[in-house]
């Protein structure tokens, strides 16, 4: 196995970050010879097998091409749970954790109604669930495809919820449930950011789940807050994600619409990344 480190590393040399080259390393040995982390440090003289060592090769192949590794598994971890991943749906990121972590210390009270907007792999929604297994979960969004990989992951979890075909900027033309959170990781990069992406992300991730124009960069923030202070309870709470850049704008819009006990929190790289406010 040693051999087999060495020559992944050797390959993605240059191409991604050191540390995330020793990440993926560890994932791959994980996924291909189902070792975890503590297995591979005690077994670094076991020899792999042919058919091992070729579906390596064929994982690193395809990193040096940029595509993403949760793609290439087609799979990825997200608080806990272990989620099916297609090309087309969003990669869940650790900052989304942090957003969940930050809903869970909020809490709610038993049997209540939550809504995900713009659910994608369901990441969030099912995250919810599994911390409040007496939430009514709603899982809402614009994609038919995303909407199908979210529900192969609340059944592969074996976690129920409530699935909504909807494009929340029409959300007028549609009949709700009423709220008690409301949560979303909308599109936040403008185009203008592109520039700065990675390849593995521009090339390959879906850009309707990723960017706004720069001309009206908080659509998505300006229907989902319309929607919710229409649709949630007084006094329930409303979540986002943020472009780090916007927040100022963002908590404006919120309060203008009429929300209060807006807040935001920083991520673990020390960049504004989440809002909550309440109706």
């Amino acid at each position: 196995m040693k051999a087999t480190i060495h020559y992944i590393e050797q390959e993605l040399n240059g191409l991604y970050p050191k540390t995330e080259v020793r990440a993926f390393t560890r994932l791959i040995i994980e996924h291909v010879c189902k070792l975890d982390y503590t297995q591979q440090i005690l077994m670094q003289g076991m020899d792999l097998s042919e058919a091992q060592r070729k579906e390596i090769t064929q994982i690193v192949e395809r990193l040096k091409a940029f595509e993403p590794l949760q793609y290439i598994m087609g799979e990825t971890d997200f608080c806990g749970l272990r989620l099916k991943l297609t090309p087309g749906v969003l990669i869940p990121r650790p900052e989304t954790e942090e957003l969940v972590q930050w809903v869970s210390e909020t809490g709610l009270p038993a049997n209540s109604y939550v809504l995900d907007i713009g659910t994608g792999s369901g990441c969030i929604a099912l995250a919810l669930k599994k911390l409040f297994p007496s939430a009514n979960v709603h899982a809402a969004d614009v994609s038919e495809a995303a909407l199908e990989v979210a529900k192969e992951n609340a059944l592969i979890n074996n976690l129920d919820l409530d699935f909504i075909h909807a494009d929340i900027v029409k959300w007028e033309t549609l009949k709700w449930h009423s709220y008690d959170l409301v949560v979303s990781n909308p599109p936040y990069v403008r185009e203008s950011e592109k520039k700065l992406m990675q390849p593995n992300v521009l090339q390959y991730e879906p850009e309707t789940a990723l960017f706004v124009s720069d001309d009206d960069p908080l659509i998505f923030y300006l229907h989902i807050s319309d929607f919710a202070y229409k649709h949630l309870h007084p006094g329930g709470w409303l979540f986002f994600e943020i472009n780090e850049q916007m927040g100022n704008k963002i908590a404006l819009l919120l309060e203008k619409k009429g929300f209060n006990a807006i807040e935001s929190r920083k991520d673990l790289f020390g960049k504004d990344r989440m809002l909550r406010c309440r109706r």
